[in-house]
């Protein structure tokens, strides 16, 4: 009898194993652009090449972005009553994330304002989107991006503050950012059901997908000056924003009282690695863009072991 229910464990086992490996297999595909396009940009530094950090963030920030805003929000439908419960757990997961990014960094003696974006605005857009579509679907994809316009409302504004301050030219500079404005006008366009014009649909769109390659490209350069010493408060501040983002993202749900596809999303959004985009804020105003660089590289990678395990939960 006990052979037999070994042998029946051994089946279950093997049965849903070509279905493990596929989820990881398709984890591996979502993430593996960031390490190629990251990796081209270090060993184009190692060459020796040009590469104006500089001008390559701006070009981002102030076109690329937008226009990638703009169009992803312009096609997808959403459900606003799961918005509404998504976004206010987008807002508790942030408000937790900043309460640890403050107290970290000063009890570490670390510059807060360096290292405090890191911790609130990860990687919910080119490696969330997907994989949320990935684990539920289209429902998912649009919980996804509630997620994912909420923290980029606040990203650009408060980002810029945290890095720049007064070097950053204060609100004025802030008001000026494209960003603000095309994420107005998305949700406007969303809320009335309107479309782009196709020619300005197309535009925006080509526009919109120079701006992650370039940022990935940005990172790899960055890369390329790191010290050794670096990675391993690279390692600490990764698995803080990760985990930390897990168990916000659990207290969220439980308030809420979230379940299902909404309950997956938060978590999946709220324990993504650090975005790209602080590493492009840091380089810009100098807030230790090396090793904020470092806490998005080793963060990435510390998800392709989270990610999984995540899914494997949820799913």
């Amino acid at each position: 009898m006990a052979e037999s229910n070994g042998s029946a464990i051994t089946h279950d086992f093997l049965s849903v194993s070509p279905y493990n490996w596929r989820m990881l297999y398709n984890i591996f595909s979502i993430m593996a652009p960031v390490l190629i396009c990251a990796t081209a940009g270090f060993f184009w530094a190692r060459k020796g090449y040009a590469f104006d950090a500089e001008f390559v963030s701006r070009l981002v920030i102030n076109i690329g972005a937008p226009c990638l805003m703009l169009s992803t929000l312009s096609s997808v439908q959403l459900d606003f009553e799961a918005f509404k419960r998504t976004a206010m757990a987008c807002v508790l997961v942030a408000v937790v994330m900043t309460a640890l990014g403050v107290m970290v960094p000063r009890l570490l003696g670390q510059d807060v304002r360096a290292y405090l974006p890191s911790f609130v605005f990860p990687n919910v857009g080119n490696m969330g989107l997907p994989i949320c579509m990935l684990a539920f679907g289209d429902h998912g994809l649009a919980l996804g991006l509630a997620f994912f316009m909420v923290l980029s409302i606040a990203h650009f504004p408060v980002a810029t503050l945290m890095a720049g301050g007064k070097e950053a030219g204060g609100l004025g500079a802030v008001a000026r950012m494209p960003m603000l404005y095309v994420v107005l006008l998305a949700i406007v366009m969303l809320w009335q059901e309107w479309h782009l014009p196709v020619p300005v649909a197309n535009s925006v769109r080509l526009l919109g997908g120079m701006a992650i390659p370039l940022m990935l490209l940005a990172l790899g350069v960055s890369l390329a000056r790191l010290k050794v010493n670096q990675w391993r408060q690279a390692l600490l501040y990764s698995a803080l924003r990760i985990g930390g983002g897990l168990l916000a993202g659990l207290a969220a749900c439980a308030l809420l009282g979230l379940e299902g596809s909404e309950r997956g999303v938060v978590l999946l959004q709220a324990s993504m690695p650090v975005a790209v985009f602080n590493y492009l804020f840091a380089e810009r105003y100098r807030r230790q863009p090396e090793a904020v660089a470092g806490l998005v590289v080793m963060s990435t990678l510390m998800s392709f072991v989270t990610l999984p395990v995540l899914l494997w939960w949820l799913l």
